[in-house]
């Protein structure tokens, strides 16, 4: 929801497409995991281990959500990219604590 209301903010403000399209990736992977967690997937697709591809995945788009965020929020060029860059910050911490949280449940 939040990378949603990122992209909103980032595309009302007509701002770089590196910005939008981080946003919109990001929305779209997280829902993708959602549906194969809800979907009971990751127990048919056993050939990868999902909870660490959901790791990796948090990792690698905070490290991408902390250049592109705090661009934006430097850059400032309207209130929308500033809005769009402080909810890129707020999922950059959502990230790093859903990948925290959920390799704590791999080491057990």
């Amino acid at each position: 929801l939040v990378a949603v209301v990122a992209f909103l903010c980032f595309a009302a403000s007509r701002a770089p497409g590196a910005c939008t399209a981080l946003a919109v990736m990001e929305a779209a992977i997280t829902a993708l995991f959602f549906l194969l967690y809800l979907l009971r997937l990751d127990q048919r697709l056993s050939r990868l281990f999902w909870p660490l591809a959901d790791v990796f995945n948090s990792v690698v788009a905070a490290l991408f959500l902390l250049v592109v965020c705090l661009f934006a929020v430097i850059v400032k060029s309207n209130n929308g990219t500033l809005a769009g860059g402080v909810f890129g910050l707020v999922l950059l911490v959502l990230c790093v604590v859903d990948a925290v949280v959920v390799y704590r449940k791999i080491s057990l």
